[in-house]
């Protein structure tokens, strides 16, 4: 039986981080204000900048508050996880200690009486070859048992390398076009997620790209809905963005939280 509810808020990529306090503050505001309005809360992957194993979180007062914050609103509504590209570490020790349900990637819901297939959507920017290379070895349970077996400030600092070298590359390739589309989920990839699936709505993080689309590949067609990612100390980089998706019987929008 999947999960099913007249109406949900989906989020993704807030990337908390205790040097973004604007974008944590928002996020505490929205789990006591926005998030309880609605019967579910889905967070589909990248909630942290990082994460380096559930032990972390004992030394970490910020990730401790965003726990609590998220425990609370488990107390409300129902409230899922799914794991992003930066923090598929998060382990069963901080989903129970928040009070979340673990989802797969991708999963099926629900939502005010049609499907979804829900994904972080990394998984799906087939594009790039070197990253899902880099996936499928990070993701091996083996490597992983590994990785926390270290001493938590070797992790930290492994992490802190790899964050690194993603925001460089990252900033490199807001100059191509031709990098970005690597970048960027692939309809091949899709098609064959809500084939598996049997699905026509998708819902994704991870490309920083929110927009509806209408799409098609070979005879299938669906709906993607690109969530938005969460940026509220960096103005230099942009404008500042935070926005969720609302589903219930009046449809489908963009909830614009800097507004609210």
């Amino acid at each position: 039986m999947i999960p099913q509810y007249a109406s949900a808020l989906l989020i993704s990529d807030l990337h908390l981080t205790p040097s973004m306090p604007l974008t944590a503050q928002r996020f505490f505001d929205f789990c006591e204000k926005e998030a309880p309005k609605v019967e579910a809360v889905f967070i589909l992957g990248d909630l942290f900048e990082y994460w380096v194993g559930d032990d972390a979180a004992a030394s970490s007062p910020f990730q401790q508050e965003v726990q609590r914050a998220i425990a609370n609103l488990s107390t409300k509504v129902k409230t899922y996880y799914l794991h992003g590209n930066r923090d598929f570490l998060i382990g069963k020790n901080f989903i129970k200690k928040t009070g979340m349900t673990l989802l797969p990637d991708p999963s099926v819901v629900e939502i005010a009486a049609q499907k979804w297939v829900l994904a972080h959507g990394d998984a799906l920017c087939t594009a790039d070859h070197g990253y899902q290379l880099f996936r499928s070895w990070v993701r091996k349970p083996l490597v992983q048992k590994i990785f926390l077996s270290l001493p938590l400030n070797w992790r930290k600092g492994i992490a802190q390398r790899l964050r690194t070298n993603s925001h460089s590359q990252y900033q490199s390739q807001q100059l191509s076009t031709t990098q970005q589309r690597k970048m960027d989920v692939t309809k091949e990839a899709c098609a064959a997620a809500l084939r598996n699936q049997t699905g026509n709505r998708l819902i994704h993080g991870h490309t920083h790209m929110p927009k509806h689309h209408q799409e098609s590949f070979g005879e299938q067609s669906w709906q993607r809905w690109v969530l938005s990612d969460w940026d509220l100390d960096h103005p230099e980089s942009g404008r500042p963005r935070a926005s969720t998706l609302l589903i219930d019987s009046a449809g489908t929008r963009y909830l614009d939280l800097i507004k609210h």
